[in-house]
């Protein structure tokens, strides 16, 4: 842990270096495209009156480029970036293509500069990680080793980006890490700390989206927290539905995937002729919806193009992240919401719905609730925040199998669970579940009669493995195969000793039936010997692999059975059923 750890000290300087890169980045292609200058000043879109050929084209362009990019560069280039790390994470070992750290940042200032309506925060995920996986790729490391630096490299970058170091380690946690243990824990926090503290002379350290004003929260404004969070759960769901069923839509068409993400530029650029604040990152945007100065028809124009210019060029496969446009669209269905709702201070139910539609599209509520704080420093709101949130991600676990970023996983042809929960085989020991009943031989017996007490033994027939033992003491173990093995080959005279296996891989009776489990998958036996820790020749019995069940048959109980602990009972209720007990 130690020496990953201080591995992962460069890997999050680096991330920081690359969230500064990718910024400047966006910021050179918007000025370029938009304002015919250059500069690397992080601008969007709209802030003047823009040739409509030139809002129209321009997202064509950049999808045409990135299309280009992900043809005759690397195809890992397409998509929003947390599900391209998380299957390199689940299927790759871990293992990252250098040019797509070259061409991710790259594609994505691309598409967001011409327009995209997308977010810098998945590209930095990808490129980072790709970073820590590539530095990781070089040194002699494990795949567990090498996911531990490609998500710190990953949550590197999302911390200098959002100056939010705790919801970017929460972000780890809740996707990519797929554990909570501390090797991989303790390396990411400290690379998730350089990058933060590199983010000041870079980028700044102020909150990014500064909220200010006393909040006056009541009974009310919580039961109406609850709303927001289910309204902004079923968002959530429209939004996840309509990427995929564009992405399903741009599989059917007659051309090559290279041409969809300009296909998709030109949904992005018929939306910026409606409305053109909708183009790009949008900081500006969602910064005037947290601090409630923005107007009800901006708001609910970004509502509706943004929701749909995003999730529909999202399916064409460009390059660009999911983080900042659901900041934006969270943060107008709640600015929506103030409109009815009762004031509680300024900008309060755009941050309330932004981490409602946060922990709803992305299934992370935690990270929504954490990252909404850290970018407004509103802690103040930490209740609401964490009712609407929660409230959120419950309507879309019920109503939706799969978030944005694992159905993509999924639609891959592979299996991703985000539920976490105690190993049932970490509850049990192995001399909690073995029976006291062991059938054993003497290493001088012959292998014939120790046969014939197989055919005539019950237990025996069941048991498979045996120890032998001289004076009571463990000296080797001998298999029903071995032993039927060597009387077909005419050796029924042979003593067990001689075909017995010496020194035999055993595990201890304190041992809990994980490392039982682990035990006998890296031996590649299904049967163990089980020994007293205190003294190794001493045996206790014999653990098999149906025996490791009893551990998940404990867990399916407490999971299905029901039962009634406590009954309240009234005097009379009392009296009647003594009478009937004498009865």
């Amino acid at each position: 842990m130690l020496l990953i750890t201080a591995l992962a000290l460069p890997v999050g300087a680096a991330g920081a270096g690359l969230a500064w890169v990718l910024l400047k980045l966006i910021g050179l292609v918007t000025n370029a495209v938009f304002y015919q200058r250059v500069d690397t000043a992080l601008v969007a879109p709209g802030a003047v009156h823009h040739h409509p050929l030139l809002v129209l084209l321009a997202p064509v362009a950049g999808g045409l480029v990135v299309g280009l990019m992900a043809r005759y560069g690397s195809e890992k280039i397409r998509g929003h970036g947390m599900p391209e790390a998380i299957e390199a994470i689940l299927t790759g070992g871990s293992k990252v293509q250098p040019r797509v750290a070259a061409l991710k940042p790259i594609s994505s200032a691309i598409a967001i500069g011409t327009g995209g309506p997308f977010g810098a925060e998945g590209p930095i995920i990808m490129t980072g990680g790709a970073v820590g996986s590539l530095f990781a790729q070089f040194l002699h490391l494990t795949a567990d080793e090498r996911k531990t630096l490609l998500v710190a490299g990953a949550t590197a970058g999302m911390a200098a980006t959002f100056n939010a170091p705790l919801a970017s380690i929460l972000l780890a946690v809740e996707l990519l890490l797929f554990e909570w243990r501390p090797r991989s824990f303790v390396p990411v926090a400290a690379a998730v700390s350089v990058a933060t503290m590199l983010r000041a002379p870079l980028l700044g350290s102020g909150p990014v989206f500064p909220s200010v004003g006393e909040l006056h929260l009541s009974a009310a404004a919580y039961g109406l927290c609850v709303v927001s969070g289910v309204i902004s759960g079923l968002l959530a769901i429209l939004a996840t539905v309509l990427v995929y069923a564009a992405e399903d839509a741009f599989r059917r068409l007659p051309v090559h995937w290279m041409w969809w993400p300009a296909i998709g530029g030109l949904i992005i650029g018929a939306g910026g002729l409606v409305v053109p604040q909708a183009l790009g990152v949008g900081y500006d945007v969602i910064g005037a919806e947290l601090a409630g100065t923005i107007s009800l028809g901006l708001v609910v124009g970004i509502l509706v193009v943004k929701t749909l210019i995003w999730s529909l060029s999202l399916g064409s496969g460009t390059s660009g992240g999911v983080l900042a446009p659901m900041f934006m669209i969270g943060g107008a269905l709640g600015a929506v919401e103030a409109q009815v709702f009762p004031h509680v201070g300024p900008g309060f139910w755009a941050l309330v719905g932004l981490a409602g539609v946060l922990g709803g599209v992305m299934r992370s509520p935690l990270t929504g609730v954490v990252f909404a704080i850290e970018l407004t420093h509103r802690f103040d709101a930490l209740l609401p925040l964490v009712v609407g949130a929660s409230a959120a991600f419950a309507v879309s676990v019920l109503l939706l199998k799969r978030s944005v970023l694992t159905e993509k996983v999924a639609r891959r042809g592979f299996h991703l669970t985000r539920e976490y929960d105690v190993d049932p085989l970490e509850v049990l020991f192995v001399d909690e579940v073995v029976d006291d009943d062991v059938v054993t031989f003497a290493p001088e017996l012959n292998v014939a009669d120790a046969v014939a007490r197989l055919d005539a033994d019950a237990v025996a027939r069941t048991q498979r493995l045996f120890p032998v033992l001289r004076d009571g003491r463990l000296e080797a173990v001998v298999s029903e195969n071995t032993l039927r093995a060597a009387l077909e080959q005419q050796r029924g005279a042979s003593t067990v000793a001689s075909v017995a296996t010496l020194e035999p891989v055993s595990v201890f009776a304190d041992d809990t039936l994980r490392t039982a489990a682990h035990i006998m998958a890296d031996a590649g036996h299904t049967r163990l010997p089980v020994i007293r820790r205190d003294d190794p020749t001493e045996l206790v019995s014999v653990v098999c692999l149906q025996q490791l069940l009893a551990g998940r048959v404990k867990d399916l109980q407490e999971e299905r059975d029901t039962e009634r602990v406590l009954r309240l009972r009234t005097p009379r209720l009392a009296r009647l059923s003594a009478r009937t007990a004498r009865e």
